[in-house]
């Protein structure tokens, strides 16, 4: 093991990093460190912590030297009703400086490849029919989530035309899987208690990206060399509209879907009058992604399919329900 290559994961305590910890100790040809806030955090066996120092990037006497690649999940995430003073200060405290200074200390530490976990939201909040999200679209990032998340891409480039560093950048839509929280949860909770909701009458068309896959890219590009400065785009290469991924979701529930044929319009005016026109733009709007660079690039397939990955968020969902 002592000849192994070391790998860090940010974040590992996460709804992403845990499972791509999980995924990377079981390679044999890696050494696997975790960074943490905290020394006592809960890890798979086998994965090494890395406690965070409060006056440097690594506690002394953790063996991060000799990193071969860093993988970035740790993040501040976009939130509905964000408290903090200062909020667009706030993310790029974290999704950008704190990105950049870690970068710049895996280069001291002999990194070769550092993977940021970004978001799809770099590229927009929504896509027209027919014309999705590619890698190649120019940046219109909107609100202070996906601006900071933009800012750290712009940074890593610059690191890494500098230093030689292999940035690897990786764009995710939503993000689904046993353990999801957050906005799936509440549709897994209202398909369960047979709710009746107003959204069986939409068309439109979103990209999801089960936990599995996207773990299964980020474990392609710590290998292969086509990855290197690349930015790819990673969805289950389905789009379904949300009235479609409800009906899946509630027959892997084992539930009725209760829903009413509302036309969007309404929905659209309902959110108006109740000020709640983000809500309406992630159910009824289309948010598309295009990950044929990817495949191409890496001659990689999202490996679960769709309603395999919908049975096992679902069983995770009812087995928590029950604890």
């Amino acid at each position: 093991m002592s000849s192994s290559r070391k790998v860090l994961v940010t974040g590992g305590t996460g709804f992403v990093g845990r499972a791509l910890l999980a995924r990377l100790v079981a390679r044999d040809d890696l050494r696997v460190l975790a960074w943490t806030r905290r020394a006592d955090a809960v890890l798979p066996a086998g994965v090494v912590p890395v406690p965070l120092s409060h006056s440097r990037m690594f506690a002394a006497g953790t063996e991060v030297e000799g990193l071969h690649t860093v993988v970035h999940c740790a993040a501040r995430v976009h939130v509905m009703d964000d408290d903090a003073a200062d909020p667009l200060a706030e993310f790029r405290r974290v999704n950008v400086e704190m990105t950049l200074d870690l970068a710049r200390s895996a280069v001291e530490l002999g990194a070769r490849r550092f993977i940021f976990l970004s978001s799809i939201k770099v590229n927009g909040e929504a896509t027209q029919p027919g014309q999705p999200f590619t890698p190649f679209d120019a940046p219109q990032p909107c609100g202070a989530y996906a601006l900071s998340k933009h800012e750290a891409e712009v940074g890593l480039r610059e690191i890494a035309a500098q230093t030689g560093l292999e940035v690897v950048i990786i764009r995710t839509p939503l993000v689904y899987g046993p353990g999801v929280r957050a906005n799936f949860r509440s549709m897994m909770r209202w398909l369960a208690a047979g709710v009746p909701l107003p959204l069986g009458a939409l068309d439109n068309r979103r990209s999801l990206v089960a936990l599995d896959n996207l773990v299964d890219l980020i474990d392609t590009c710590i290998d292969h060399p086509a990855a290197a400065n690349q930015t790819l785009l990673v969805s289950d290469g389905e789009d379904m509209s949300t009235s479609e991924l409800l009906r899946r979701l509630a027959m892997a529930l084992g539930r009725p879907a209760r829903l009413l044929p509302v036309p969007s319009g309404w929905i659209g005016l309902a959110a108006r009058l109740s000020r709640r026109e983000a809500v309406h733009a992630r159910l009824c709007g289309s948010l598309q992604v295009d990950i044929e660079r990817t495949r191409q690039l890496l001659g990689w397939s999202p490996p679960v399919k769709v309603d395999a990955a919908l049975r096992q968020t679902a069983l995770d969902y009812l087995q928590w329900r029950k604890a």
